[in-house]
């Protein structure tokens, strides 16, 4: 007997609608599995034929065949226990092709018919919606996960025996054992961290002043100073000063930590910018994405928020080139021999960095690193990384008087609201179109949207001489001058907009050159 059982997979990032097709006969018994499946799906026989044994399930002496489609897709983990211990229960006669009719089943089964946690649940009830399915069948621990989307029933089930029980009388309805889930955003709602707030920092006006118009453009900042001067402080307190999410974008944020394996039934929706900051010395990999069995690294995972790389120099030299490419296409590539993948990032780098070994040059009475030693500390970040990096800033040591001092400063509510204002203008001005920050606009589109008059282009001109800066920077400078114009509320770009862009690009110079 045939029996068909729809099922979810992650390809990537994206999911896809698979079917699960069981064919049950007699003859030599023999339990066989087809379409291209990893060793964790081949080992799916064992699972279910145990679970199904524990749970006081016959199965008789037939050949079973089962067949996982789309056949050209790769398959990956033990997310199709589940379906496969289900259709051969329909194939059987168990349970009655009714109870599975358009239901959505996906879930890991232990040896003793406990429906364990997957990954990417979230993904995949998004999809399953689009299919117009009518419900889905999710391991308990994945139910709030699956609930966050409206219009679809989500069915949590803890062991083999409840899931069998509901679908044999799920259309009767004889007994509504398992009742749908429903969830709303604000029960999702993760707790503000209320211990960080720029009011907290004394001085580093100048650094605060960058900051703010890195968050209202979406541009990435790079910090330079000595230990101790106050960068990894400040570089918390960004997305304290950021936008917040809204729906569509926690949805696009949580189905990457769902593929990821990162939501859990505490946490089922992603509600504030991520903030990543790796360490030194993480690989390629886990930087990238990837892996034997593909899954998002933490470019990825900071997508739509922040990441935070600290002591950027320390980062070995491949490492930092993988940024390259996200930082100019918002996206990554990860090329497999079964497969191309690509993971979203739009992230907003925030770097800090020393300018020498011991962290104190050009203050020659406490830097002893020679100018060679320098300029190998420095050339460890390369040309074409810096060009992508738009705001660049000096971070001075604080002053003993304004750590002592007792300062009234901008709390980090006064900062969000000025950057909120620019991002309406820029929204505003966008409209219509593709772009949403001054950061992402194409080299094309700069004069239509950055207009410059007479005076500052000859500023312009005469900055992309004396400066000796590439066809990046120039643009660079005129989206930051345009991000300061709408921090200023200025309908058109001026000279002063434009020097205090020039200004973020010195240090490039006086470090670099």
């Amino acid at each position: 007997m045939y029996s068909r059982v729809i099922t979810g997979a992650i390809n990537g990032i994206e999911s896809v609608i698979a079917t699960v097709e069981v064919d049950s006969s007699k003859g030599l018994p023999v339990f066989e599995m087809v379409g291209q499946l990893n060793n964790e799906v081949r080992e799916a026989k064992e699972r279910v034929r145990v679970a199904l044994k524990n749970a006081s399930i016959d199965i008789p002496p037939m050949r079973i065949t089962v067949s996982i489609s789309p056949a050209e897709m790769r398959k990956e983990g033990a997310s199709y226990d589940l379906p496969i211990a289900i259709g051969m229960l329909v194939s059987m006669g168990m349970i009655p092709e009714e109870g599975i009719r358009n239901t959505l089943i996906v879930g890991e089964l232990g040896l003793n018919g406990e429906v364990r946690t997957v990954k990417g649940v979230l993904p995949i009830v998004q999809r399953a919606k689009l299919e117009n399915v009518k419900r889905c069948i999710v391991p308990k621990a994945n139910v709030r996960e699956g609930a966050i989307i409206d219009g679809i029933e989500i069915i949590g089930v803890t062991d083999l025996m409840e899931t069998i029980t509901y679908l044999r009388e799920v259309e009767e309805r004889k007994a509504q054992r398992i009742a749908p889930a429903r969830q709303t955003q604000m029960d999702n709602l993760e707790e503000i961290d209320a211990d960080v707030d720029f009011a907290d920092i004394n001085g580093q006006e100048a650094v605060k002043r960058a900051v703010e118009v890195a968050a209202a453009g979406f541009h990435h900042i790079l910090m330079i100073g000595p230990p101790g001067s106050g960068k990894t402080m400040i570089a918390k307190r960004i997305p304290t000063i950021l936008p917040d999410l809204s729906m569509d974008e926690s949805l696009e944020v949580s189905t990457i930590y769902s593929v990821a394996g990162q939501l859990d039934d505490k946490k089922a929706l992603i509600t504030k910018r991520p903030f990543l900051d790796p360490h030194h010395t993480i690989s390629e990999q886990a930087l990238a994405g990837g892996g034997r069995i593909p899954k998002p690294g933490v470019i990825s995972l900071a997508h739509r928020g922040v990441l935070f790389m600290d002591e950027l120099p320390e980062y070995r030299r491949n490492t930092l080139e993988i940024l390259r490419q996200p930082l100019e296409d918002k996206r990554i590539h990860i090329a497999r021999t079964y497969g191309s993948f690509v993971y979203p990032a739009d992230f907003m780098l925030v770097a800090a960095m020393n300018p020498c070994p011991c962290g104190y040059f050009p203050d020659r009475d406490k830097c002893s690193c020679s100018e060679v030693e320098v300029k190998k500390y420095l050339s460890r970040i390369s040309g074409p990384i810096l060009d992508r990096i738009d705001v660049m800033t000096e971070a001075p040591r604080v002053d003993i008087r304004q750590l002592s001092a007792d300062m009234r400063n901008e709390s980090s509510a006064k900062i969000k609201a000025r950057v909120m204002e620019a991002r309406e203008r820029q929204k505003s001005r966008y409209k219509g179109t593709r772009y949403r920050f001054n950061a992402e606009l194409g080299a094309g589109d700069i004069k239509e949207y950055c207009r410059l008059g007479d005076k500052e282009q000859e500023m312009m001109e005469e900055a992309f001489t004396r400066m000796n800066l590439s066809a990046r920077a120039y643009h660079k400078i005129i989206k930051v001058a345009r991000t300061i114009a709408d921090l200023d509320q200025k309908q058109n770009i001026s000279t002063e907009h434009l020097g205090e862009a020039i200004c973020y690009r010195m240090n490039d110079n006086r470090y670099y050159l």
